[in-house]
């Protein structure tokens, strides 16, 4: 229990901080609300809890093939995060607020869970934590695999506390505000794209 909760309290710090993600979080929340984007983060969430796993149960072969490849991954993640910025920028909201719920929510999970996968260093972050907590020795894989499910669990909890936060000033936003709020979230998503190439 002890290591569930402290995974709960890591989880949620990490999944906290403003990026790509929760900027695509924020802006569906306010389109399609909150289920929206709880399946948003929900597939953040995911993509942590395997890259967690990869960390946390020492599977070297798969971190180090993941590693050597961090450049491609990060590079067509860039794209995407380009893709989907052009996307937010020149989409038309009020028309979209009306059909969200025929497009459904597994796109918001797939694309997000596909970004958050296309950052390996996911793995460094575990393994460095795991190491801290001296969860690294061999048989010690229940501990480490209670921080995991904690991680994710915390990780969600975040993603289900801004969905609703969002969902309170939804109704109070005029499709005017929502347009811009779109080219805002696509500009911050596109900066954060060049970024992911300039950093290769």
């Amino acid at each position: 229990m002890e290591y569930l909760l402290k995974g709960v309290v890591i989880g949620f710090a990490i999944a906290a901080p403003v990026g790509p993600i929760g900027i695509l979080c924020i802006k569906r929340t306010l389109i399609g609300g909150r289920l929206s984007g709880f399946y948003t983060g929900l597939g953040a969430a995911l993509a942590d809890a395997i890259y967690g796993c990869i960390g946390a149960f020492g599977l070297t072969l798969i971190t180090s093939f993941l590693l050597g490849i961090g450049g491609w991954l990060k590079g067509i993640g860039g794209l995407f995060l380009l893709y989907l910025g052009l996307k937010t920028f020149f989409e038309k909201p009020a028309k979209e607020r009306d059909d969200v719920r025929e497009l459904g929510y597994v796109k918001d999970f797939i694309t997000t869970f596909f970004l958050t996968l296309t950052n390996p260093m996911t793995i460094l972050s575990f393994m460095a934590i795991l190491a801290g907590l001296g969860l690294g020795e061999a048989g010690d894989y229940t501990s480490a695999g209670m921080l995991v499910l904690g991680v994710f669990l915390g990780s969600l909890a975040w993603w289900l506390v801004l969905a609703e936060i969002v969902t309170l000033f939804r109704k109070r936003i005029s499709a005017k505000v929502f347009l811009w709020i779109n080219r805002l979230a696509g500009v911050i998503i596109i900066a954060f794209g060049i970024y992911s190439f300039c950093s290769l």
